[in-house]
C-alpha cells in the first residue's frame, strides 16, 4: 500500500482536523455509490480507509511516524533475536504482494533439540528445514543430535494458513458481494462476502493455504474489516446519519431526499424544525441476526443540521436583524 499521507494528499505535520476533513472528502468522491460504472471504485475507497485507520487514529499515526508499523498498520519485522527465533520458537512474518502480510509458527524444540551449531538456537531454524524436506533428514542432517546436526525425532508442527484481511464497503457487508484478492502467495482468488458479514469474522478458504511436502495444505484466513462510511455511523444495528437542512426548509418546512443503504427516500420535514431534531426512518438500518423474525432490520436516525451559506448575503443579513429586532428569541435563557 502507498504512504498513508500520500493517499489522503496531506502533509506529514498536518493536523487531526485536515486529515479528518481530507478523508471526508476524498471518501465521498471515491464511494462505490457514486462511481458505480468505475470497476476500481472499491479498491481506492477500500485505499482510502485504510490511510485514515492510520492517520485518524493518534496512536498509530504515532507508530507509523517512527518507522514501528507499516502503511498496513502491521508491525515492521526487525529480523532474529539472538542466534535462534523470537522467543524460543516463535515465527517470522511475511508480507507479500498486495500488502497482505502472514506468519510461518513452528513448534519449539524438544529436549536434545540442537539448533544451530552449539546448541544455541530455539528449534525454529530447524522446523522450517524440516517442512523443505519433509520431516526427513536433508544434507547435514543426521539421526544424532549434536553440532551441525538435527534430532528427527524433535517435535515439529508446521503452520501452513495464511491469515489475510480485507476491507469492505458497509454495503457489501450487509448486501453481500464477490471480491478478487491476491493472496501472499501470488494466486488470486474470487471470495464470495455473506450478507450480514460482521466486522471481525473470518471467512475460511480450506486447502488454499501454503504447501509443504509432506502436510495438509494449510488454509486461508479472511479477517473482515468494515470500512467507514462517509455518511453513516453504525450504532448496533440502527444507523445514524446527520442530515444538512437550509435555514428556509427548517422554517417553512420541506421534502427532502435522504439516502438510506437500498435508495434514497423522502422525509417530511415540518415547519419551525430545529436544528438536531431527529427522525426515525424505520426498518432502514442493519439486518438483526438471530432476532426470531426473518428479514428484521434496526433503523435509521436522522439528526438535522441547519447549513448556513459559506458566502456572506446581505439580503439574508437584513432579514435576520429585522426578524431579531422585531422578535426578540434567546434560546439559552434555561442556561443562565
Amino acid at each position: 500500500m502507498r504512504d498513508p499521507y500520500e493517499v489522503l494528499g496531506v502533509q506529514r505535520g498536518a493536523s487531526a482536523a485536515a486529515i479528518k476533513s481530507a478523508f471526508r472528502k476524498l471518501a465521498k468522491k471515491h464511494h462505490p455509490d457514486a462511481n458505480k460504472g468505475d470497476p476500481k471504485a472499491a479498491e481506492r475507497f477500500a485505499e482510502l480507509n485504510a490511510a485514515n485507520e492510520i492517520l485518524g487514529d493518534e496512536d498509530k499515526r504515532k507508530q507509523f511516524d517512527r518507522g514501528e508499523i507499516d502503511a498496513e498498520g502491521k508491525p515492521r519485522f526487525q529480523g532474529f533475536e539472538g542466534a535462534g527465533f523470537p522467543g524460543g520458537g516463535g515465527g517470522a512474518r511475511r508480507a507479500g504482494p498486495g500488502g497482505f502480510e502472514y506468519s510461518f509458527r513452528t513448534g519449539g524444540g524438544g529436549p536434545g533439540a540442537g539448533g544451530f551449531a552449539g546448541g544455541a538456537g530455539s528449534g525454529g531454524f530447524e522446523d522450517i528445514l524440516k517442512s523443505m524436506f519433509g520431516g526427513a533428514g536433508g544434507p547435514g542432517m543426521g539421526a544424532r543430535g549434536g553440532a551441525g546436526a538435527f534430532e528427527q525425532e524433535m517435535p515439529f508442527a508446521a503452520d501452513l494458513d495464511l491469515n489475510v484481511s480485507m476491507t469492505v464497503t458497509l454495503e457489501e457487508a450487509v448486501n453481500g458481494a464477490t471480491r478478487r484478492v491476491r493472496l501472499p502467495t501470488g494466486k488470486e482468488l474470487n471470495v464470495k462476502i455473506p450478507a450480514g458479514v460482521d466486522a471481525g469474522q473470518q471467512i475460511r478458504l480450506k486447502g488454499q493455504g501454503e504447501t509443504a511436502p509432506g502436510h495438509r495444505p494449510g488454509d486461508v484466513l479472511i479477517t473482515v474489516t468494515i470500512a467507514p462510511h462517509p455518511y453513516f455511523k453504525v450504532d448496533g444495528n440502527d444507523l445514524r446519519l446527520d442530515l444538512p437542512i437550509t435555514l428556509y426548509e427548517a422554517v417553512l418546512g420541506a421534502k427532502v431526499r435522504v439516502p438510506t443503504l437500498d435508495g434514497a427516500v423522502q422525509l417530511s420535514i415540518p415547519k419551525n424544525t430545529s436544528s438536531g431534531r431527529t427522525f426515525r426512518l424505520k426498518g432502514k438500518g442493519l439486518p438483526i441476526r438471530n432476532a426470531g423474525t426473518p428479514g428484521a432490520t434496526g433503523d435509521l436516525f436522522a439528526t438535522t443540521r441547519i447549513m448556513l451559506p459559506d458566502a456572506n448575503d446581505a439580503q439574508l443579513e437584513a432579514l435576520m436583524e429585522k426578524w431579531r429586532d422585531q422578535h426578540p428569541f434567546n434560546p439559552r435563557k434555561d442556561l443562565e
